[in-house]
């Protein structure tokens, strides 16, 4: 090996083109087995204490894209087609550590044109977080924070997908999470807890 050079990988790592790749694993452990960690409400070893919100992980839980009018609807599509759009976030503890939480954003965007279905795309979008917020400040951290983060990912996503489906990618304009959230908790009947 000539210095500077870098050593080829072994053959069962080499890539080819082509070639699937294998996903990498997680692992969400149990912080309290693991004695010589701090437990996420603690303070981290500088001082300092645990940040109130961390994406741990985010990723495609589910994604379905299907053009019924295939592939005549191709050829006899003469307008924009209308999208209607629905979106839902959910929230819910991972089992296997405290203030675990995965939130799931939901979009789903039917498209017609002339009241044919031009096509369905179907995303739910997941992150999996770290919260570390007083009890009455989880809801809208859950409901709120957290689907900001994601739904930049998601609507990349949708608008991708939707674009190589053959139609004109669906732009999602910016959520108003908190307006979402608060609608929520109205239809469930209970009042709106301040601002996120």
């Amino acid at each position: 090996m000539h210095e500077g050079s870098v050593p080829a990988p072994p053959p069962a790592l080499a890539r080819t083109p082509g070639a699937c790749y294998p996903r990498p694993t997680f692992v969400v452990r149990n912080p309290e087995a693991m004695s010589d960690q701090p437990a996420p409400s603690s303070p981290i070893p500088n001082g300092q204490p645990a940040a109130p919100l961390q994406l741990n992980i985010q990723y495609t839980k589910d994604l379905s894209f299907e053009v019924p009018g295939a592939p005549d609807i191709y050829v006899t599509l003469r307008e924009q087609p209308r999208v209607d759009l629905s979106l839902d976030v959910q929230a819910r503890p991972v089992p296997g550590g405290p203030n675990i939480y995965e939130v799931e954003l939901q979009i789903r965007a039917d498209a017609k044109a002339a009241d044919r279905p031009c096509f369905i795309a179907e995303l739910s979008y997941c992150g999996v977080f770290t919260v570390n917020v007083p009890q009455e400040h989880l809801e809208p951290v859950l409901l709120v924070e957290c689907p900001r983060l994601l739904f930049p990912f998601a609507r990349n996503i949708l608008a991708d997908i939707t674009r190589d489906g053959g139609f004109p990618p669906v732009m999602l304009a910016p959520i108003d999470f908190v307006a979402l959230w608060q609608s929520r908790r109205a239809q469930a009947g209970s009042p709106p807890v301040g601002n996120a």
